[in-house]
């Protein structure tokens, strides 16, 4: 695929519309691991509006694509991801979270039906506490999963399933209850 081909590309992916408390923004993605590359960021939200609205999780989504593949990719793209999100402290203590969080991501992308080959990954609990001027502040506790995975794909143009697992993903470690099979969420053009 050449620069026309993958701007064409990037073109369709920018069409796809995320559940209404994901808003996704384009950011500069790096420029040294692929020849081609796009990203953005996610920030999801509980829905609410004005001062009930929080912020519940966050991540960012990197599409990679080298003409010819590269060896350790097993193919000629590569997704890479970054997802963290609050959990409360019984969450953060229980051992299995990382298990469970590796199994989030893999059953995501199952869901969107989507084809992967080369997953790897870490998923970290992260715990602080708040000492000094800052001890008012409630300990805090996260979850940190970062991936990558090489898409398989018939045609690029499949890769949109890959970004509708990613933002499965982060509705499920936001904590956000599922969509009804059936049931279309109302999208107030929260893209960026």
């Amino acid at each position: 695929m050449d620069a026309n081909g993958f701007a064409r590309l990037l073109e369709h992916l920018r069409t796809f519309t995320p559940r209404n408390e994901i808003v996704l923004e384009e950011v500069p993605a790096p420029q040294k691991l692929a020849s081609f590359a796009f990203a953005f960021s996610a920030d999801v939200s509980n829905g609410k509006i004005g001062d009930e609205e929080d912020e519940l999780a966050s991540g960012r989504f990197v599409l990679l694509h080298e003409p010819g593949g590269q060896d350790t990719w097993e193919g000629e793209f590569r997704c890479v991801t970054f997802v963290r999100a609050d959990v409360d402290t019984a969450m953060q203590e229980d051992p299995s979270l990382p298990e469970f969080g590796w199994s989030w991501f893999l059953a995501a992308l199952e869901n969107a039906e989507c084809t992967i080959a080369a997953p790897s990954g870490t998923v970290t609990r992260v715990s602080s506490a708040s000492f000094g001027k800052l001890s008012p502040r409630h300990n805090e506790s996260e979850i940190e999963i970062r991936a990558s995975w090489t898409p398989v794909v018939t045609t690029p143009s499949e890769l949109i399933k890959h970004i509708s697992g990613w933002c499965t993903l982060i509705a499920d470690v936001a904590g956000l209850e599922e969509v009804p099979e059936g049931v279309t969420s109302i999208n107030l053009s929260r893209t960026r």
